[in-house]
């Protein structure tokens, strides 16, 4: 249950499922005729049905902000469990929300209605288990779509020789520094700052990566976490995001004011 899931984190992109959801539920039950919908004429099913499939789109919308409360819960992590939780409640919310669309839409005025028992056994699982797996491939495959997009925007920082190298997104990636025969890789994860050591030289780093700006001997940042310079005594120290440090050194730093659009005296 601790494996992390396939997940699209976008709320509106969500709505995309809500649509085909909605389009899936009329067809299914335009075509399948369940709920005596064979003794409805065509007009009355284009009446009624679109009411249900409504329904099933708007408790999977009313869904959303439980998803988003788990989602940073789990410090931006989604699990296995996280995800059986959400089909889970929205099976939930459809039941009720099916059930009284049967009882005050459908057959407002009926004596006899279907009890709640048989509406659950005859109609709403075997409907549920045609609808459920729908949305399952739904969320799962947005959340593969994201996760390939995600995978091709990442870059590598190489390691030398057979030495392994360490993938992560661009947005991730704060600076590199020099640590003898390797370069510590400054990155952020779940918004906090973590570190990877890798065998390698700085130089052949900012070979490999031109995008990123080098500030000093031992300093490479990625220039979208700067936030603001300070200056003391001659000395120029760039403030990273997480209020992470680095020295900028005299030679590179016409350069470094350009590329960061800062003045000095």
């Amino acid at each position: 249950m601790n494996k992390n899931y396939p997940f699209d984190p976008v709320l509106k992109r969500h709505l995309f499922i809500a649509s085909g959801l909605f389009l899936w539920v009329f067809l299914f039950l335009f075509f399948t005729e369940p709920l005596d919908v064979s003794e409805l004429g065509f007009e009355e099913k284009l009446m009624y049905l679109p009411v249900y499939a409504l329904v099933a789109a708007l408790g999977y919308i009313m869904l959303l902000p439980l998803q988003s409360w788990v989602y940073a819960g789990n410090d931006k992590n989604w699990k296995i469990g996280s995800e059986l939780l959400m089909l889970l409640a929205f099976s939930l919310v459809g039941l009720l929300s099916v059930r009284l669309v049967y009882l005050f839409v459908v057959v407002p005025y009926e004596p006899n209605p279907y009890t709640l028992i048989y509406f659950i056994t005859h109609i709403y699982l075997p409907a549920l288990l045609v609808v459920l797996p729908i949305v399952a491939v739904g969320r799962y495959g947005l959340g593969r779509y994201l996760e390939k997009k995600q995978e091709e925007q990442k870059i590598t920082i190489a390691g030398s020789g057979n030495y392994e190298g360490f993938r992560l997104e661009w947005k991730q990636l704060i600076m590199v520094t020099s640590a003898d025969n390797y370069v510590e890789v400054v990155y952020t994860e779940n918004n906090q700052p973590k570190k990877h050591l890798i065998r390698n030289t700085l130089s052949a780093v900012a070979s490999d990566l031109p995008q990123l700006l080098k500030v000093h001997r031992s300093f490479l940042i990625n220039p979208d976490h700067y936030k603001y310079v300070n200056s003391e005594n001659g000395k120029w120290e760039l403030v990273m995001i997480h209020d992470l440090k680095c020295t900028v050194s005299k030679t590179h730093l016409p350069e470094v004011k350009a590329a960061l659009n800062f003045a000095t005296n």
